[in-house]
């Protein structure tokens, strides 16, 4: 999430109650997640585990729940919940409304059909020729290009699946991404994607998605990928140009999938995949599995 204007490490400690380390007038232009920080944001970690991690990404700015050593051109906000305070820096620069107000600024482009029952959020933009059917639900801030069709039942810009346990209860992280569709896409029926928590979901331009697909997350599809039905595809996962994803496929979250790779049937991918055919519960080539098979029929 990028704010409207920067701010500094001063104001964003204030807002939170938070100690700091580094200079107070260093700048800070928003929040992201680990996956997608950028130098300039705040990242948050609580757990010593990924403590290195957050510390070494591009984020400039870290969110943690002990002093430790700052590195060089980097500033610390030291609090004793950073989940808890990354959620209110998000939702103090970004209002949630989740359909109770109706203030829309919403844009749509010349020649598009949108059936009377589909419900959209506040500040959508909806591009040219495009074919919403009914009961489609789009969620604040989505923005979808031109020649774009979102048939009947799907749900774009709904909260992130992204919670931590508390108290023997479940705390969500609140998201204040968006969804963006670029030109040309054509979502089933009964599909969901998700917004991000702090940046884009995106389906590339020219991409097709089957009935009843879930995309996470912050996930970002490629352009001209072809998706079967029954596919469940985590957060921040990455999906390159023109990958094939069958029917009931599963995708654990932060995995990408090489340009032009085909993931057959009832795939299950756990880590980063090349250029390639794929099969099996733990994704593997599809010609080392009928190998495989071929030896264990044998035996």
């Amino acid at each position: 999430m990028t704010f409207n204007q920067p701010q500094n490490l001063k104001t964003i400690a204030a807002l939170i109650g938070a100690k700091f380390v580094g200079d107070e007038n260093f700048q800070v232009f928003g929040t992201n997640e680990i996956h997608m920080v950028k130098p300039g944001e705040i990242v948050f970690v609580n757990h010593p585990k990924y403590y290195d991690k957050a510390l070494n990404s591009p984020a400039t700015i870290i969110l943690i729940d002990k002093e430790v050593d700052c590195p060089e051109g980097k500033a610390l906000l030291i609090s004793d919940d950073p989940f808890r305070d990354f959620n209110k820096i998000n939702t103090h620069f970004t209002r949630i409304f989740n359909f109770r107000e109706e203030l829309h600024n919403v844009e749509v482009g010349e020649g598009t059909f949108i059936h009377p029952t589909a419900v959209i959020g506040n500040d959508v933009t909806i591009g040219k020729n495009c074919h919403i059917f009914p009961n489609v639900v789009i969620g604040d801030r989505t923005v979808i290009g031109d020649n774009v069709v979102i048939q009947a039942n799907t749900v774009l810009g709904g909260d992130a699946f992204y919670y931590r346990k508390l108290n023997g209860s479940f705390d969500r992280l609140i998201s204040v991404g968006n969804v963006v569709i670029e030109n040309n896409v054509e979502i089933g029926n009964g599909c969901t994607v998700d917004r991000g928590v702090t940046d884009s979901t995106v389906i590339g331009e020219g991409s097709v998605l089957d009935n009843q697909i879930q995309i996470g997350h912050d996930t970002v599809i490629g352009k001209k990928c072809l998706i079967a039905s029954q596919t469940g595809i985590a957060g921040c996962c990455i999906i390159e140009d023109e990958v094939t994803i069958w029917g009931q496929v599963g995708m654990a979250s932060g995995v990408r999938v090489e340009s032009g790779t085909v993931l057959l049937a009832k795939c299950g991918v756990n880590r980063d995949l090349k250029k390639g055919t794929y099969f099996g519960p733990i994704a593997e080539e599809f010609r080392e599995y009928l190998r495989k098979e071929v030896k264990l029929k044998n035996l």
